[in-house]
C-alpha cells in the first residue's frame, strides 16, 4: 500500500527539524587582534655593555606581553650596503643571545639575506653590525625575518581548540585582503591573544594597527 503523500511530507519535515536541533551550527569567524611589529633588537648582557656602557640598564618605555617591554634605547643596524643604516628599538629584558628582527624589505635595503625564522632560531642567520652610543658589535649571526605568529594563553588555546605550534590560516578582509597561511600558534600563560605580523605583511594587505583579523577555526565552545 502506498504511503499518503502528505504523511511522507510530514515525516520528512519532522526528521529535518530533529536533525537541525542536534547538529551544531557553524561557528562565526573568530576575531584575532593584530599587532604590527617594526624592526627591533633583543640584546644580551655582553652586547648591552659594549653598546651602552658597562653595567648599562634599559629604560622602560612601554609594557609588552610575556614580560617584555619596549625600551627608550635605540641602536643602528648596518649590513653590506654602506649607504643604508636602519634605526631600531631595543626590547627588554636582556636575553641570553642577541637577536635582530627586521622585515624582508629591511633586509634588501641592508644588502643581506635574513632568513625567515621563528623567534630564537638564529643559528646560521644573517650577519649585521650594531652601533650604539658607546660602541659597536659585529654579529656573525642573529638577524632574522620573524615568522608571523599568534600569541595566546592556554585558556584561549583550549577555547579555540588549538595547541602550541599548531599552524592556522588567517583571513584578511578589505580591498587588499587575502589569506595569511602558515601562521604559527604560540601558547604561554603570560601571553594575551594577539597576532604579530611585520610591516611588510601589514602594508601588503592593508592592515592597520588594532585591526581584528579572522581565524577560520571552529571553537570547542561555540
Amino acid at each position: 500500500m502506498a504511503l499518503d503523500e502528505q504523511l511522507v511530507r510530514d515525516i520528512t519535515a519532522k526528521v529535518l527539524r530533529e536533525l537541525s536541533a542536534v547538529s551544531p551550527a557553524p561557528c562565526s569567524p573568530i576575531p584575532i587582534p593584530v599587532g604590527i611589529s617594526a624592526r627591533h633588537v633583543h640584546l644580551c648582557r655582553k652586547h648591552m655593555d659594549i653598546l651602552f656602557g658597562a653595567g648599562g640598564q634599559l629604560t622602560f618605555l612601554k609594557e609588552l606581553m610575556g614580560g617584555q617591554f619596549a625600551a627608550a634605547e635605540t641602536i643602528s643596524i648596518v649590513g653590506l650596503n654602506p649607504a643604508e643604516i636602519l634605526k631600531a628599538r631595543v626590547l627588554g629584558p636582556l636575553r641570553s643571545a642577541t637577536q635582530v628582527e627586521i622585515s624582508a624589505t629591511d633586509a634588501r635595503n641592508l644588502g643581506i639575506l635574513a632568513p625567515l625564522r621563528d623567534s630564537g632560531d638564529i643559528g646560521g642567520s644573517a650577519s649585521v653590525t650594531l652601533i650604539g652610543p658607546q660602541g659597536a658589535v659585529y654579529l656573525e649571526e642573529g638577524c632574522i625575518v620573524a615568522r608571523r605568529h599568534i600569541h595566546m594563553s592556554p585558556t584561549d588555546a583550549a577555547r579555540l581548540g588549538l595547541k602550541d605550534k599548531d599552524i592556522v590560516n588567517i583571513h584578511v578582509g578589505g580591498p587588499r585582503g587575502g589569506t595569511l597561511s602558515n601562521t604559527l600558534i604560540r601558547v604561554d600563560p603570560t601571553f594575551t591573544l594577539e597576532m604579530h605580523i611585520d610591516t611588510d605583511e601589514a602594508n601588503a594587505l592593508g592592515i592597520a594597527p588594532n585591526t581584528k583579523l579572522e581565524l577560520q577555526q571552529r571553537s570547542s565552545q561555540c
